[in-house]
């Protein structure tokens, strides 16, 4: 599995390493190097590192990257395509995900148009739809370059049950968008927390936590949809 920090907060980078080491990275150790043409020392094959759990590779992210995730990325030319490139030039993973900034700047555009599916969290803090029409919006247009990209579905997160705001917030998502929306909710549990802090994804460091349990359902449940709209897209 590889996974591409494109978000220039560098938490997924974090995660696994540490702040200080992130922080301190070159821009030529990390995704930034792509996008700078002065760049002399990185090329796509030198920026994935493995994590200290089998398997799993990493392209980092820090603050280097801030500068190239600008606004209006329908007119960045050729930096449209980074990530598209990366990808030609990276084989033999599975799978790639690749995570995303907060925002539709050029580092999410250039995440779709590189990507085959979108998967978008939905915190349920808002009964309004404007967030997510902006987004949906922006995978229409990048599917004009990218023909093969998809939604994969909305994830509600950070979810508590116990407040009636965030039940009501998910059953209008499952009424708007039925199926789009997975049944696997994530919820805002402490088992993510410190695991995040002991620097292990949470199904090696608490795996007998429902935190856990539930990542590995929603693993499942994206592997299921993917393997099910790939054959869909075969018989079409």
């Amino acid at each position: 599995m590889l996974l591409i920090d494109a978000d220039p907060q560098g938490s997924l980078s974090q995660g696994f390493f540490g702040s200080h080491l992130i922080e301190c990275l070159e821009p030529h150790e990390t995704l930034a190097a792509l996008f700078d043409q002065r760049a002399l020392f990185a090329t796509p094959a030198t920026l994935p590192v493995s994590t200290p759990f089998d398997g799993i590779s990493l392209v980092r992210a820090n603050q280097a990257l801030a500068p190239h995730n600008a606004p209006s990325p329908e007119t960045a030319g050729l930096a449209q395509f980074v990530l598209h490139g990366l990808l030609e030039e990276l084989t033999g993973f599975d799978v790639v995900l690749i995570d995303c900034p907060p925002n539709l700047y050029l580092c999410s555009w250039n995440a779709m148009l590189a990507a085959d599916y979108v998967l978008i969290p939905v915190p349920p803090e808002d009964f309004g739809t404007q967030g997510l029409r902006a987004v949906h919006q922006a995978i229409d247009q990048a599917r004009r370059l990218n023909p093969k990209l998809r939604r994969l579905g909305h994830l509600v997160t950070r979810y508590d049950g116990r407040l009636l705001v965030h039940r009501s917030y998910e059953q209008r998502l499952r009424t708007l968008y039925h199926d789009g929306v997975l049944e696997t909710v994530i919820p805002e549990a402490s088992a993510f927390k410190v695991s995040l802090a002991c620097r292990q994804p949470v199904a090696f460091h608490s795996r007998n936590t429902r935190a856990a349990r539930l990542t590995t359902r929603l693993c499942r449940e994206i592997l299921d949809r993917i393997t099910a709209r790939t054959a869909k897209l075969n018989v079409a």
